[in-house]
């Protein structure tokens, strides 16, 4: 008899930017339209109770709870699905189970996994795949839980570790340093001198952290008005620059030249007008545009591209460090489950167990009141009750043991006995509807792609 747990394993079967190219990443993935038809495949192909495809730019992973064979099978689909043989990926699909799959998905969550440590962009992906499963009727109890849990250690990991505290790409490090200057950005005016796509990165963020005016200046004017109209800014002659030095408090500088054409004397003259009001200069460009003797000035701040990834490199390496101390909040949170999942995979044996003893026993209470016709109201209560107490006794020590050893770890054993003294059967535990996957001989064998779990 297949053991009534077997259908509980956590699983992931998935291929990510640390083994598989991007050309083959993009063959792979799934538009999310597509997922819901794919994972009802998947689920409808084998031994698989729940199912969710989280498919990124950086990683298309399948979780589910089921069977290997089950997993192996409907990881194989949906490479045929996209057009790839599943042999093409031998040696290249990483494969996770139980306590492994778990971390793996809560690493996910919280980015630790991500080619970029602390990026945010990874937990709104993961909540749109299980969004998306739940809608396709892939999601159960178990997958309700464990997302329940992902998400709310990602919030752990960002509130109590600083691995997502410092910008770690050249803007966000331009608006980290803003920030230090400034503190709120909310009211301050910006100009870009320049309008590349690294200028314009760095606009956005200024924008999405408050700046209220922005102004754009470029040599050629059909890329300052179109680069305008996209940020909602003011476009500015080329050679009207270097009168909004007298009104801006943030320049950004990308514009190519063999020479830096932001000096002393420029930024001096526009001092004077600002009233002692500060000024930051982000120089972004190769060659510089800003003169390096114009950080001496008063009230001037400069930085170049040398100084932002300089910023950029400390943070990593703080993330780092910071990633360390959110692996161990993981694993805490990974047996925290674990544990909980143990005892709740005991409770289906439980239930059947007792809907078992409580069946047969009112089948022989049926049967002895028919031999009693005219017993008094008392009488019936009474051996009803006596039956009642019959059945909590012998229930209570295998109830307690089966708890006791799901704590312990070895609920799965210890329900493989309950079940073969008892009869109990894998539909009657697991609530299911058997399928024609539930016979007892279905085989257990990997699936189409054999790759050594870790």
């Amino acid at each position: 008899m297949r053991s009534p747990l077997a259908m509980t394993a956590i699983l992931m079967a998935g291929v990510s930017y640390r083994s598989v190219p991007v050309a083959l990443r993009e063959r792979l993935a799934f538009a999310p339209g597509e997922i819901p038809a794919a994972l009802a495949d998947c689920q409808a192909r084998g031994p698989v109770n729940e199912a969710m495809l989280l498919s990124t730019c950086n990683r298309v992973e399948l979780y589910v709870v089921g069977e290997r064979s089950g997993l192996m099978e409907a990881f194989g689909e949906l490479c045929r699905r996209r057009g790839v043989e599943p042999a093409t990926l031998q040696g290249l699909v990483d494969i996770r189970a139980g306590r492994d799959a778990i971390l793996h998905c809560f690493r996910v969550s919280a980015s630790l996994d991500s080619m970029i440590v602390g990026e945010p962009q990874i937990l709104g992906q993961v909540k749109d795949a299980f969004e998306l499963a739940r809608r396709a009727g892939t999601v159960g109890p178990v997958f309700h839980r464990l997302l329940s849990q992902a998400f709310a250690v990602a919030k752990r990991v960002r509130t109590e570790t600083a691995v997502a505290r410092h910008a770690v790409s050249i803007p966000g490090a331009a608006i980290e340093l803003a920030e230090k200057i400034f503190g709120r950005l909310e009211g301050r005016a910006a100009l870009l001198i320049g309008a590349g796509d690294m200028a314009e990165l760095a606009a956005r963020h200024l924008l999405d952290h408050g700046v209220s005016s922005l102004r754009v200046a470029n040599r050629t004017w059909a890329r300052a008005v179109e680069l305008s109209r996209v940020l909602s800014a003011t476009p500015v002659p080329f050679e009207r620059w270097p009168e909004e030095l007298a009104h801006v408090d943030i320049v950004i500088t990308s514009a190519r030249s063999s020479r830096p054409f932001v000096t002393v004397d420029g930024v001096g003259a526009a001092l004077s007008r600002r009233r002692a009001r500060p000024i930051f200069f982000i120089d972004i460009a190769v060659p510089r545009n800003v003169e390096p003797d114009v950080t001496h000035l008063e009230n001037v701040f400069c930085y170049n591209i040398d100084d932002l990834q300089r910023v950029v490199a400390s943070n990593l390496e703080e993330r780092q460090g910071e990633a360390a101390r959110a692996e161990l909040l993981i694993e805490g949170e990974a047996d925290t489950f674990l544990t909980s999942l143990r005892g709740r995979d005991v409770v289906p044996s439980i239930v059947a167990l007792r809907r078992r003893v409580e069946a047969m026993s009112r089948t022989e209470l049926e049967r002895a009141l028919r031999k009693l016709p005219h017993a008094p109201r008392e009488t019936r209560a009474a051996f009803e009750a006596l039956v009642a107490g019959i059945v909590n006794k012998i229930l209570h020590p295998p109830t307690v043991k089966l708890r006791e050893a799901a704590s312990a770890g070895a609920g799965r054993e210890w329900v493989e006995v309950v079940s073969q003294l008892f009869a109990l059967s894998p539909t009657l535990v697991s609530g299911r509807t058997a399928r024609p996957t539930d016979r007892a001989d279905t085989p257990n064998g990997s699936g189409p792609i054999t790759v050594a779990a870790r």
